[in-house]
C-alpha cells in the first residue's frame, strides 16, 4: 500500500490505511489545525529528522484512570510530602525537559523546536496542558500532553528524580478522572505506563471512545 505524503492541505488518509508499524502519512507541518485533527481521528504526530511522521498504531496502549496502579512505595512518597505536585504552572518548561532528558537506549529525541514551537501555542489555546513534580524549588518530573473532551492524549515525560515522572503522572490521572477523563492515551507500550495500570487495546476499541467522547467536555 502507498505511503501517503501530505502537504498544505489539511486532511489525513483513513487509518484502514495505515502500515502494520502505525505510520499513516508523512509530512505536512504542525500547524495547530492539522495537529488537532490528527488527534481527534486517533492520530499523533512524531518526527523523524526535518519530517513530521503522522502514527495511529494497532493495538493502541492506554489507561483507563479507574484503572490507575499506586503502588505502596508511590503511596508512601506523596504521604511523606517529599514532592511537590502542580498543574499547568510552567508548561514550555515541561517539554523543553522532556526534549532534553537522556533517555535509556534512545540516540536524542523527536521533540524538536517546532513541536516546541506548536505545542506551547497550543497550550495557550487551552489545549495543551502540563503536570509537574518539584523538589523544594527545582522542577524534577513532568509530563504535558493534549486535553480534548475527556481523551487526555499523553505525549512525553521526564524524571531528574526518582519516581518523580510517576508522582506528576498519578497526581495528573487523579485530576483528569475528577474532571471526566475516560481514557488516557499512552500510544505505545512502554514498561514504565504498564507498571501504573495501561493497557493494550484494539485500535477499532480506541477508536471508538474516541469518536464517542471527543467532543464531550
Amino acid at each position: 500500500m502507498p505511503l501517503h505524503i501530505l502537504d498544505e492541505k489539511l486532511w489525513f488518509p483513513p487509518l484502514s490505511e495505515a502500515n502494520e508499524d502505525g505510520l499513516v502519512a508523512i509530512g505536512g507541518d504542525l500547524s495547530t489545525e492539522r495537529i488537532l485533527l490528527a488527534y481527534r481521528n486517533g492520530i499523533f504526530p512524531w518526527y523523524d529528522g526535518a519530517i513530521p511522521l503522522w502514527w495511529s498504531p494497532d493495538p493502541r496502549f492506554v489507561l483507563y484512570p479507574e484503572q490507575l496502579k499506586v503502588s505502596k512505595s508511590m503511596k508512601t512518597l506523596s504521604n511523606k510530602n517529599t514532592y511537590r505536585y502542580t498543574y499547568n504552572t510552567c508548561f514550555k518548561d515541561v517539554i523543553t525537559a522532556c526534549k532534553r532528558v537522556d533517555r535509556k537506549g534512545q540516540d536524542g529525541t523527536w521533540i524538536n523546536d517546532d513541536i516546541i514551537e506548536s505545542y506551547c501555542e497550543l497550550h495557550k489555546q487551552g489545549f495543551a496542558h502540563s503536570a509537574e513534580a518539584w523538589h523544594e524549588n527545582e522542577l524534577i518530573g513532568g509530563l504535558y500532553g493534549i486535553w480534548i473532551g475527556n481523551i487526555f492524549f499523553g505525549e512525553s515525560m521526564f524524571s531528574l528524580k526518582s519516581n518523580a515522572s510517576k508522582f506528576a503522572f498519578i497526581n495528573l490521572v487523579h485530576h483528569l478522572k475528577a474532571k471526566g477523563v475516560v481514557m488516557i492515551d499512552c500510544q505505545v507500550y512502554t514498561e514504565h505506563l504498564e507498571s501504573l495500570g495501561a493497557t493494550m487495546i484494539k485500535r477499532d476499541l480506541f477508536l471508538n471512545t474516541l469518536f464517542n467522547e471527543i467532543d464531550q467536555k
